[in-house]
């Protein structure tokens, strides 16, 4: 039984496809600014760096640092 943290930045993009692509990066270095964040999505999509089933990334969509805390009530008997 234990308690863990996660974090995980998601960022969305708008696709040639007219749908989005979300990709999430474990463990975020601490203090990312918006700006800093915004910027390497600009430049993943100029590069043209990821093909989504729905085609290539247009735009930036969404940019979201996301916690969650598991607290693991319980651990089954190892036989």
């Amino acid at each position: 039984m234990a308690i863990t943290n996660k974090t995980v930045l998601r960022l969305t993009f708008n696709t040639t496809g007219n749908k989005t692509f979300a990709l999430s990066l474990d463990d975020p270095k601490p203090g990312l600014t918006a700006n800093e964040i915004e910027a390497a999505m600009e430049t993943m999509i100029q590069r043209n760096i990821f093909l989504s089933p729905s085609g290539e990334l247009t735009g930036k969509r969404d940019i979201r640092i996301v916690g969650t805390t598991i607290d693991d009530m319980f651990d089954p008997l190892q036989g």
